[in-house]
């Protein structure tokens, strides 16, 4: 199974990565060591707002260890329906969440992250802890 990396993980590893200690990240991923990883087109986009991905240049080595899962109209539907189910339970999370849930749900994968509690609203959405 494939599973998506939210921002805050890669964020997390970049921080590490600096400080010369990477334990968090290697224990994941010696955890996982049979899993495909996987960004989305929007958590490359929050990657570049980010100021440790500034120039051009450090926000491709950030994206570059892992493909990066395109729009798609599937995806835009998807969105909408997880919108529609969080709203009727007065449950909505953050827009860019949204779309990282809905490319996920679509792709069949589940979200690397440490915002269990925000992922965990969305119906069928498998969410994993670091």
């Amino acid at each position: 199974m494939g599973l998506i990396l939210d921002t805050n993980f890669i964020i997390v590893a970049e921080r590490e990565a600096k400080r010369g200690i990477t334990t968090t990240i290697d224990r994941f991923f010696a955890s996982r060591t049979s899993e495909t990883f996987y960004i989305t087109f929007t958590v490359a986009g929050e990657l570049a707002c980010g100021q440790s991905a500034s120039p051009k240049r450090d926000w491709e080595r950030l994206c570059r260890p892992y493909p990066i899962l395109p729009w798609s109209s599937e995806i835009s539907w998807q969105y909408g329906e997880i919108y529609r189910a969080l709203t009727a339970k007065g449950q909505l999370i953050g827009t860019n969440d949204m779309w990282i849930a809905a490319t996920a749900l679509v792709h069949g994968m589940g979200i690397v992250t440490n915002n269990v509690a925000e992922f965990s609203r969305v119906p069928g959405l498998p969410v994993v802890s670091y």
